[in-house]
């Protein structure tokens, strides 16, 4: 039976908000208390559910998987729980368990749509308690692929220069040599070698080579195409894929690229530091070339401009 004390926690049910008991009093005799230890569980995901639990007192807790990952929600007195699997016909979706002493107040399948049909305001908020649960889900969901994305820009995003990295380097790169090869249409690599940041490095210190590289790496960026593609490959060295581009503008680009780098060199030189240059070795895309033999071929020319006093491009046709 519902006594006094609950018929005062009952009223301050969101289920029964702005709602007059006495004009449903009637039907709580379909229904039955439920007092549950901390620890035990509710509803299992799953598994068949027949009852709306109204919280009279206590706290429930609500996990989409199991306990092993942080709870999804919390509800406290005047919540409830169970709706989702009443409305829709199908098992509980959620493993529901309580997290400290907990009352209920079980309300049957038949009770809770008596209550709809004798009360359009139950409906009314039973809507309201429905709309509210899919709007937060809505909210965690966009957090969840928010934090998704940063996660997935970060893993692909090289953290000293901020250009993308060679994880993402041997993901991107295969997919536009196949794009090109598929179409008929010509592609170059072009591997950027920084000359003498070691030697930079022991003289003026690792965050003085870092700055370089950071400066590098901006110039290299702002000096390609728009369909072009660059990446941090290791240590000084950025590999830059040149889709569309033939040899002979490839290295009009290598050119150019070496260009603003000794350009930003003779700055640093004139204020004390000695300055780094650029080497770059370049080849284009055979048939059936794979990105391994590709690079393997543009960084034996690569060699061969260090060879030949670096600070200038060599091709490997």
């Amino acid at each position: 039976m519902i006594n006094s004390e609950d018929l005062m926690q009952l009223q301050q049910a969101k289920l029964f908000a702005n709602i007059s008991l006495e004009s449903v009093e009637h039907l709580f005799e379909r229904c039955h208390r439920l007092n549950l230890a901390r620890g035990e569980h509710l509803l299992e995901a799953g598994a068949a559910n027949s009852h709306l639990y109204l919280i009279l007192d206590g706290e429930l807790r609500v996990y989409l998987s199991d306990r092993s990952l942080p709870e999804h929600a919390v509800f406290g007195a005047g919540d409830c729980v169970g709706e989702m699997s009443l409305l829709d016909g199908q098992k509980a979706s959620a493993l529901v368990l309580e997290a400290r002493e907990t009352r209920l107040l079980a309300i049957p399948h038949e009770a809770l749509w008596a209550l709809v049909d004798c009360s359009h305001g139950v409906a009314r908020n039973l809507l309201a308690i429905m709309a509210g649960r899919m709007r937060n889900d809505n909210l965690a969901m966009i957090s969840s692929q928010g934090q998704s994305l940063e996660f997935e820009q970060a893993a692909s995003v090289d953290a000293l220069t901020g250009i993308h990295n060679r994880r993402w380097l041997l993901e991107a790169y295969p997919r536009a040599m196949e794009r090109c090869e598929r179409n008929a249409e010509p592609l170059c690599l072009v591997i950027a070698d920084i000359d003498w940041l070691k030697r930079f490095n022991d003289r003026y210190g690792h965050l003085a080579g870092d700055a370089v590289l950071r400066r590098v790496a901006r110039q290299l960026s702002e000096g390609l195409r728009a369909q072009d593609l660059i990446a941090r490959f290791g240590g000084e060295e950025f590999l830059i894929l040149l889709p569309h581009a033939g040899i002979d503008e490839a290295l009009l680009i290598a050119e150019r690229l070496r260009g603003l780098v000794g350009a930003g060199s003779a700055r640093e030189t004139s204020e004390g530091r000695h300055g780094v240059t650029l080497s770059c070795g370049v080849a284009q895309m055979q048939k059936n070339e794979t990105l391994g033999e590709l690079t393997s071929r543009a960084d034996a020319a690569l060699r061969l401009a260090k060879d030949n006093g670096r600070d200038r491009v060599e091709t490997a046709e």
